[in-house]
């Protein structure tokens, strides 16, 4: 990867976050900018964590892969089977393969598609009160499903919900402990946790978004204060490499299913396919990255490996836009 200016170009993006490129163990090239606290002025460093959004999806994934593989969950069973959805429009038929893999059919709890936008949603509603999987039920389970199971594949967040209390059901622990335990723990993730956004923590990122205005909005009331399956984890990219290896090195799932979530599961179009959380981009027939972004206020981000050079590629950002242009910038960088 050519490295030469990528300090340059996000300086002269005024880039706040912070880039971690490695090949195996040695880093090729990191770099932290920016503020951490706007109000504080503390500054973003390599160990600061950052809200990862959709990169939480991952986490998820290998935990209820964990449950399968020890025969608690089965992939091929009806998400009927672990949680009570009784009198709800959630077919019968949709299972926890359908959920991961975003074939479930499922209407999102804010379908974008369809012009509803997670801003208004979340603004209309007491963000305070969704603090446990459960709650997020009543946003999605009542909406008329936009295809049956397995016949469209369309990126949805509701389905992590699903699957996380699938996960809390077999378990008896709360999705947050769970991960905490069986994840962050053995991929030696020891900054990485979920943290309430209401209340100051040390290195963990603010999130700030400028208004049409122009004036710097804290995300502290956007969204839930607390992450939950669909996302909301805070990492640093440190530790977000650290769980690419450990998955890769079998530390976190058996040689089967480790071999299966690094393997593309679905079709989305020629060139992407979705697998359990991860995204497949593809060249000449082979799969160039495995990859998980994360979008939300205040938040944006990537974990990306690809395959040929070897690398793992980490951006995270604390603006809704602060990642995008150093992504694409990274991505046409690699040989």
């Amino acid at each position: 990867m050519d490295t030469a200016g990528l300090t340059e170009f996000l300086d002269d993006h005024q880039f706040s976050g912070v880039v971690l490129v490695c090949k195996g163990s040695s880093t090729v090239f990191e770099s932290a900018t920016g503020l951490a606290s706007r109000r504080t002025s503390e500054p973003i460093t390599m160990d600061t964590r950052f809200d990862t959004a959709s990169i939480t999806k991952l986490f998820t994934s290998v935990a209820v892969l964990q449950q399968v593989a020890e025969g608690n969950l089965d992939l091929e069973t009806s998400i009927h089977h672990y949680v009570d959805l009784a009198g709800t429009r959630v077919p019968i038929e949709v299972t926890l393969l359908n959920l991961l893999t975003h074939t479930s059919g499922l209407a999102d709890d804010a379908d974008e598609e369809n012009g509803e936008d997670y801003a208004a949603m979340w603004a209309a509603l007491p963000v305070e009160t969704f603090l446990e999987t459960k709650d997020f039920l009543p946003l999605f389970v009542n909406k008329e499903p936009l295809a049956d199971p397995g016949d469209e594949v369309a990126f949805i967040n509701v389905g992590y919900i699903l699957a996380g209390m699938a996960l809390e059901r077999v378990t008896g622990m709360s999705y947050r402990d769970y991960v905490q335990e069986r994840v962050f723990a053995p991929a030696g993730m020891t900054q990485s946790g979920f943290f309430d956004r209401r209340e100051a923590k040390p290195t963990v990122a603010e999130g700030w978004d400028q208004d049409e205005n122009g004036e710097w909005v804290s995300n502290e009331r956007s969204y839930p204060p607390i992450g939950s399956p669909d996302g909301g984890a805070h990492s640093t990219a440190g530790d977000l490499v650290k769980f690419f290896a450990a998955v890769r090195a079998g530390k976190l799932l058996t040689k089967e299913y480790t071999e299966e979530f690094l393997l593309p599961q679905v079709e989305l179009d020629e060139e992407t396919s979705y697998g359990f959380g991860l995204e497949f981009d593809f060249e000449d027939g082979l799969v160039r990255s495995y990859f998980q972004e994360g979008i939300n206020a205040g938040a944006s981000g990537i974990l990306r490996h690809y395959v040929r050079g070897g690398l793992d590629v980490v951006v995270l950002s604390n603006s809704e836009d602060g990642a995008w242009d150093v992504i694409t910038e990274i991505d046409e960088r690699i040989d």
